[in-house]
């Protein structure tokens, strides 16, 4: 479905601030894979993410999405079927339209086409109803007036009201506080099942990269060193990372943020 031919990137080339981002990126993803990404800071996580969804072009490499070559498509055209949330919560809702608008904003794709009619505004409730945080009986409230956490679910129901090829899920819960964190991986993982979602999520939590999902990848200075699905995955505990990572890179990590999580 979605498909990285040695993807490469290089910022600041030639110059003292000469950066690596990604090195000869190969990655496949099937139809309904639910990939956990994995990598200290500056491994090219983000960067990966940001290949995919057209925020910059490629210094060599292709990228396919159901057999077509995007490559060089936009980021703007990518975003029709490119769903993406990012760790700042309030990245991606306008704070001073409600929660009813801000969906009804998404479910149009970005264009205002008519006033809700009232069919459409019960169909939006039970939609945020279906989050089990409340917020149907806030669809009046502007989106900055809710916390951290509502406003994630608000995004990643945007997201995924129109459902997308691919989600990203940028470490979309790590700036909420561990209860908040902690529900909306649920939602995640309850709105990624129910759609049969294609989905990448970034995470710096071992445990979260080895129990969510279907598919675990490990990054480190722009390379992906870590692959596993299926059986191979099965049964990993985080000392088993940890020594996949010492074994891949000849090095120990040593991410605080990494091992404290």
């Amino acid at each position: 479905m979605l498909e990285l031919r040695k993807v490469n990137k290089t910022f600041n080339p030639g110059t003292v601030n000469e950066k690596k981002a990604l090195t000869d990126i190969d990655l496949s993803v099937a139809e309904g894979d639910f990939i956990t990404i994995i990598g200290s800071n500056g491994a090219g996580k983000s960067t990966l993410f940001n290949a995919i969804s057209g925020a910059f072009l490629p210094d060599s490499g292709r990228i396919y999405l159901d057999g077509k070559d995007i490559t060089y498509e936009p980021d703007y055209k990518r975003a029709k079927y490119i769903g993406r949330l990012f760790q700042d919560p309030k990245t991606g809702t306008a704070p001073s339209m409600t929660v009813e608008e801000n969906l009804t904003l998404a479910a149009g794709g970005g264009r205002w086409l008519s006033l809700p009619r009232r069919a459409d505004k019960e169909a939006l409730r039970e939609r945020v109803a279906s989050l089990g945080l409340g917020l149907e009986d806030r669809m009046n409230t502007p989106v900055g007036l809710l916390s951290g956490g509502q406003r994630q679910a608000v995004t990643l129901l945007m997201a995924t009201i129109n459902p997308p090829k691919v989600l990203l899920l940028d470490e979309h819960t790590a700036a909420l506080d561990p209860s908040a964190a902690e529900k909306i991986l649920e939602v995640t993982e309850k709105t990624v099942r129910e759609q049969s979602l294609t989905c990448l999520m970034i995470t710096h939590n071992m445990r979260s990269a080895l129990s969510v999902g279907s598919r675990t990848v490990m990054m480190r200075d722009g390379r992906i060193i870590f692959d596993a699905q299926g059986a191979e995955r099965d049964g990993l505990t985080v000392d088993d990372l940890l020594r996949r990572f010492r074994e891949a890179s000849g090095e120990t990590l040593d991410n605080d943020r990494m091992l404290l999580s």
